[in-house]
């Protein structure tokens, strides 16, 4: 430092010089400003052998340059109003950053240090005339200059960088900025995919910061809500034909019909000329507010591509004064500034004879010689259309923070500041850092009405536009406001929008849609396909007793036990209530031929009791036929129990009555055939068995047996008897109400106690069968028994599989099984005594011929 710095040498001398055009003001406080007043900047190759070339900026922004015009009408605005830091004029420096980050870190230093070679020894160690900037449009650029000034303490105030990472104030100390963070912004554009029912989309984002940062926040927000994200792809920064032409395959080969594009106008340029190029329509392009106002894209020429385009942008504002103060910029007025010249040609068309050959400008072969006889006020551009001022505005709002930070300075009272011992910042000598620790606190009001104030991380309130891309009759693209975002707002009210006042790609009204899969209606659930994403899926019927009252349900619901879906399966609808009711077919039936057996019962009883002194009546036990006609007529009758909506007490006498009336019927039986054994066996000598067979003692034991059956019943109904069910195993769509046994062990007990006196009546019956009698009983008894069985044994297996037929099985079984008895034991008595009475004699009943005598 001694070489450098002698005694008296107040001086040092720069490495080399930029030679930067410049917008310049002198003032007692100046205020630094860096804004893309070109598109791009080419950076010249370096060899580290020979001194890198001068870099170039190329293609004029005029949007850009009105921000800069924006700053320097709000600070000219100040230094007129005598409320705001009177007595104190502002000043700027305003140089181009190119959208490089390189070219813009080399614009704020120069703000900082100047182009002078003899620079001061106050500024080669640190200091700076410079007391705030106003910087810069893109977020990498802002990254590149915030962590050079950041060390200094100088303050630094973004217009339009967004970039969710620049709220990190670890990293970035001094950086404020009155666009909203990107934060904000993704959480817009979810709510709006969201509200669309948009599941399928793709996404472009920047190479740099801005876009890799919002995309990345965007695609991990979305997918939370169920979104699938198709593709996502970075545009280059400088054109590269075969990465647009693979985007272009991308997106023509995709099905998606939304795509989201977070990026500055001009890294969209490319893919959107190729895509006009391959004349792809019918897409729904999402805006980020980096280029939702764009006027490099929004041209009539691509009003087919971009028509219908939605867009978050930046609030708008309409400032007085600004149209007459945009439209007196001059060269003459500023005479040998670059910009101005530069900005004249790109208006106009037209070419400044000392800067033909330049090559600073590439705005295509000119056509005519300026002239400086042009006026601004007979052409319309982006530059001097005031309907757009949001970049322009938030410019404008920077200038107003940095000035209240100072007026607030001003306004400080000895002994009340917020530095050490409570001191006030001076006036006239102020430090870059001390405005830095006002403007963290600074709240005002514009003249507009907008509250200016940063949080914790330098972000102001965050409010967008949503705007629609409209093409009119001309073919020209204009900007309509549909809907709002209010991350202020409660979270039911955060989005607005006017649906009925956009107009979609292609100029339709109707939503577009854009999904992997089509909408799963109600009635079918979705079924992921494997390997691909959740979006994409089949659509798969609800399985039987399940539904889904919902469109693209992911899972279906179980109807409740008493419930089954309807057609559609979309809805839970009661089940058809089914018994065997006396109104069926069935039901009529088998009531029929009830009453039919019944009826021939007491026909057959009344026969046997007209006859009843005749021999076939007396030889086959007359008391026990009638109480087995009794019987008879009962078991029909017990059939109708089986029949009607079965109820407590209709399912515990219907088993009840038939389980103790069978028996019963069996008892007859059982007697009959043991009285004729016993009949046959006393007529052996010295035999005197018929003595204990009197017809009382016959009749006791009749009763006997089915009192064991009566004790079995008992016990069924105290421990566990039969009670109503719904029965929802055999068919699904019906409830078929029947009676569940209560017991299974007890119901099994009664059927087996039938099942051993009807095989006891049976071996017996066999057994007396060849015993010699014309009109043997045991013969017929060994035939209906026979049958008996064989329907009973049949039963049991039909029974348990029946399903919805089990009470017409146990009818068609109890009919069965009676008709048998009733004809195998009483036909053939009744055909003798109404047909063959001849044959009803005593001598035939005995075998006798008829020469024979008693």
């Amino acid at each position: 430092m001694a070489s450098m710095f002698g005694k008296g040498n107040q001086s040092c001398t720069l490495q080399g010089r930029f030679n930067l055009p410049e917008l310049s003001q002198d003032g007692d406080i100046i205020i630094g400003g860096v804004f893309p007043i070109h598109y791009r900047g080419e950076l010249p190759k370096t060899s580290y052998q020979i001194l890198p070339e001068t870099p170039t900026c190329i293609d004029f922004n005029l949007r850009a340059f009105r921000w800069a015009q924006l700053m320097i009408f709000a600070i000219e605005e100040i230094n007129n109003d005598p409320l705001l830091l009177p007595n104190i004029t502002l000043g700027y420096k305003i140089y181009d950053s190119c959208a490089t980050p390189v070219l813009a870190l080399r614009a704020a230093l120069t703000i900082l240090n100047g182009q002078d070679e003899n620079v001061t020894l106050l500024k080669c160690r640190g200091g700076s005339s410079v007391h705030a900037l106003i910087a810069d449009a893109g977020s990498t650029q802002s990254i590149a200059i915030a962590r050079t000034v950041g060390i200094f303490g100088i303050p630094m105030v973004s217009y339009f960088s967004s970039c969710t990472c620049l709220s990190n104030k670890k990293q970035f100390p001094t950086f404020f900025r009155t666009v909203p963070s990107d934060y904000f912004q993704v959480t817009a554009f979810v709510q709006l995919v969201k509200h669309f029912g948009w599941t399928w989309l793709a996404v472009f984002g920047s190479n740099d910061d801005y876009g890799h940062l919002g995309i990345s926040t965007f695609v991990e927000q979305v997918t939370k809500v169920g979104v699938c994200v198709a593709f996502s792809d970075f545009l280059p920064k400088v054109y590269d034909k075969e990465k647009i032409l693979h985007q272009v395959k991308l997106i023509k080969s995709s099905n998606v019909k939304v795509i989201l594009a977070f990026a500055p106008e001009i890294d969209l340029s490319f893919l959107m000329e190729e895509l006009v190029r391959q004349n792809v329509t019918g897409l729904q392009w999402l805006a980020s507010e980096g280029w939702s106002t764009a006027a490099l894209l929004s041209t009539a020429g691509n009003s087919e591509t971009l028509g219908g385009t939605l867009g978050w942008a930046i609030r708008r504002a309409d400032i007085p004064g600004i149209k007459q103060f945009l439209v007196r910029l001059h060269p003459s007025k500023y005479p040998g500034n670059v910009y101005i010249k530069q900005f004249w040609e790109a208006v106009f068309h037209c070419t400044w004879t000392p800067y033909n050959n330049t090559g600073e400008t590439r705005m295509g072969p000119s056509k005519q010689e300026c002239t400086g006889q042009e006026n601004l006020k007979d052409v319309r551009t982006i530059f001097t259309d005031e309907s757009q001022l949001r970049v322009s505005y938030n410019a404008y709002r920077a200038v107003y923070a940095v000035a209240h930070s100072i007026h607030n300075i001003m306004l400080c009272k000895k002994g009340q500041g917020p530095f050490i011992n409570k001191a006030c910042p001076d006036i006239s000598n102020l430090k870059p850092w001390q405005v830095l620790r006002y403007l963290k606190e600074v709240n005002f009001t514009t003249t507009l009405g907008d509250e200016v104030r940063f949080n914790a991380n330098g972000d102001p309130l965050a409010v967008y536009d949503l705007l629609n891309w409209q093409v009119d009759s001309n073919g020209n693209i204009k900007y309509v406001k549909v809907g709002q975002y209010d991350a202020s707002a409660e979270t039911e009210n955060q989005l607005v929008i006017q649906e009925n006042a956009i107009i979609w790609n292609g100029g339709q009204k109707m939503v577009i849609k854009s999904q992997c899969s089509e909408t799963c209606l109600p009635g079918t659930r979705k079924g992921v396909r494997p390997g691909q994403p959740i979006c994409c899926f089949d659509c798969i019927p609800c399985a039987e007793g399940e539904i889904s009252n919902e469109t693209d349900s992911v899972d279906c619901l179980a109807c409740q036990s008493d419930y089954w879906p309807n057609l559609n399966r979309d809805k839970c609808i009661p089940k058809e209530i089914e018994f065997l009711s006396f109104g069926d077919t069935m039901g009529i039936i088998l009531t029929t031929l009830s009453l039919f057996g019944a009826c021939i019962s007491m026909v057959v009883m009344a026969v046997f009791y007209y006859y009843k002194d005749t021999p076939i009546v007396k030889a086959n036990n007359s008391e026990l036929s009638f109480l087995l006609l009794f019987a008879l007529v009962f078991c029909f009758l017990c059939s109708l129990l089986f029949m009607g909506q079965p109820t407590v007490w209709s399912c515990m006498f219907r088993h009840t009555a038939f389980a103790i009336i069978f028996a019963l019927c069996i008892s007859c039986i059982l007697g009959k055939t043991i009285t004729v054994l016993m009949a046959f066996t006393a007529t052996h000598p010295n035999n005197d068995v018929m003595k204990w067979f009197s017809p009382l003692q016959r009749s006791l034991a009749v009763f006997l047996l089915p009192s064991i059956q009566v004790v079995i019943c008992i016990l069924w109904l105290i421990l566990s008897p039969p009670f109503p069910a719904k029965n929802i195993e055999y068919q699904s769509v019906t409830i078929i109400l029947e009676c569940d046994v209560g017991s299974a062990t007890a119901f099994y007990c009664m059927l087996g106690y039938i099942g051993l006196l009807s095989v006891m009546c049976f071996v017996l019956a066999f057994l007396a069968r060849t015993l010699p009698d014309n009109f043997n009983e045991a013969k017929f008894i060994t035939f209906s028994m026979l049958i008996f069985c064989a329907v009973w044994i049949t039963f049991i297996p039909v029974y348990i599989n029946s399903g919805k037929y089990i009470v017409a099985v146990e009818i068609f079984a109890i009919l069965s099984s009676s008709f048998s008895l009733l004809v195998c034991i009483f036909a053939p008595k009744v055909y003798i005594i109404l047909l063959r009475p001849e044959l009803n004699t005593k001598r035939n009943i005995m075998g006798r011929s008829s020469s024979n005598k008693f």
